[in-house]
């Protein structure tokens, strides 16, 4: 869910991440052209996480995404470092992403106000993917809820979602306290890195003292690593592979990065590696595979709400989204296949009559399969795996087959 960070309505596909490199100037403006001023003044206003400035010792290419200055790649190229990533493990700088603690006896009761997930049968520890959702069942963001056993809800939500979740959540706060309730909001100032891909527990072991074995995918626990204490380790990710994230206190997060690069079987990787690795997964990106005009049951995204909250009917737009689930809805989010040019966002879908039938969401080519993989939105009755569809690119159809996503198998560690 990491990635799922994004300046709303913008994706980053292979193109984009040559397309969208910021040029990164030195320090002062002398001597520069207005054009690099410009330049060094757009830069200068991005946030910067506290892995800024190694990024850029480290040969990382900056670009703005979601108001912050981020690695679109290293010295590695795309595809090399999306394979390293499949085939070893890589580093994600994912410090942009917006980290909450809930706090109060009510905690649980707050924030099923808000998802639609079952937070109370959650143990402790356990974690998973939600929605928050508004009145008319459209999703306002995705996020991970952990329901620790410090006492308290960890929460990590869209970077460019930030400001809209924030304001989201300290609306139903005060709301919560004027009612009475035991709640309140955390926001943390912690580094965030995502340590990806299939030796990521070979790597973590040497500097954990506790079995990793043990935590699974989806769950969490409160440890030092590698000389850092108080990190929290959650088992997920954003790229399909076995793989952790790491909230680590800021002042250590360039220590425990260089801690972990010692191990010649990481590397650093950014957004370009990140956006693909999704795609082949299947996982959505805010913005543009899902928004507040799309519904969770549109989405393909049903199993996100708890079988309890399908009876209470208790969250946002439950009104709407539950009856979608037997009704079923008008459209529905598909994956796609296909050879030849890529297939980009708004990529019109078409039927095989050529009747526009839907639009691509986010597409790029596959390292992996050497074909293109795509998502988005379809008529209904299109909406089977093995439909045959077409997809207009530069005004050429091209034969595209639906597909059961994920389009590469998922490893995630289950124990």
């Amino acid at each position: 869910m990491w990635a799922r960070v994004t300046a709303a309505g913008s994706g980053l596909g292979l193109r984009a991440s040559r397309e969208c490199l910021l040029r990164v100037t030195g320090a002062g403006c002398a001597g520069k052209t207005p054009q690099e001023r410009r330049d060094f003044s757009a830069e200068a206003a991005l946030k910067k996480t506290p892995l800024f400035d190694f990024h850029r010792n480290n040969g990382g290419k900056m670009v703005e995404f979601a108001g912050w200055s981020m690695p679109v790649q290293y010295k590695d190229s795309h595809i090399a470092s999306h394979m390293h990533t499949r085939e070893h493990c890589s580093i994600f700088d994912v410090s942009h992403m917006l980290q909450t603690k809930i706090h109060g006896k009510d905690r649980i009761k707050f924030m099923e106000s808000l998802v639609v997930a079952d937070i109370a049968e959650l143990k402790d520890n356990q974690g998973t993917l939600s929605l928050f959702t508004n009145e008319k069942g459209g999703i306002i963001d995705d996020l991970i809820v952990t329901k620790t056993n410090q006492g308290y809800l960890y929460v990590v939500s869209n970077a460019g979602c930030a400001d809209k979740d924030s304001a989201h959540m300290k609306a139903r706060l005060a709301e919560y306290k004027a009612a009475g309730f035991d709640v309140d909001l955390e926001f943390i100032d912690e580094a965030l890195i995502a340590l990806q891909g299939p030796t990521t527990a070979q790597v973590l072991q040497a500097g954990l003292k506790g079995d990793l074995s043990k935590l699974t995918f989806m769950t969490s626990t409160l440890v030092t690593v590698f000389g850092v204490p108080d990190c929290r380790v959650t088992r997920c990710g954003y790229t399909g592979e076995d793989g952790v994230e790491i909230s680590v206190p800021r002042s250590r997060v360039v220590e425990l990065t260089e801690k972990l690069l010692s191990n010649n079987e990481v590397k650093l990787a950014g957004l370009g590696a990140r956006d693909s690795l999704r795609l082949e997964a299947g996982l959505c990106l805010y913005g543009n595979d899902i928004d507040e005009t799309t519904t969770p049951v549109e989405a393909s995204l049903v199993w996100t709400i708890g079988k309890r909250r399908r009876q209470t009917k208790d969250f946002p737009g439950a009104d709407i989204i539950v009856p979608q689930i037997k009704a079923k809805t008008a459209r529905k989010r598909v994956g796609l296949l296909s050879t030849g040019p890529p297939v980009r966002q708004h990529t019109p879908i078409l039927s095989p009559d050529g009747q526009v039938i839907g639009e691509v969401t986010s597409g790029c080519p596959s390292p992996c399969l050497k074909k293109n993989v795509a998502m988005g939105y379809v008529d209904a009755a299109f909406a089977k795996n093995g439909a045959a569809v077409q997809v207009e690119i530069r005004k050429k159809t091209v034969p595209a087959i639906v597909s059961k996503m994920p389009f590469v198998p998922t490893n995630y560690y289950t124990g």
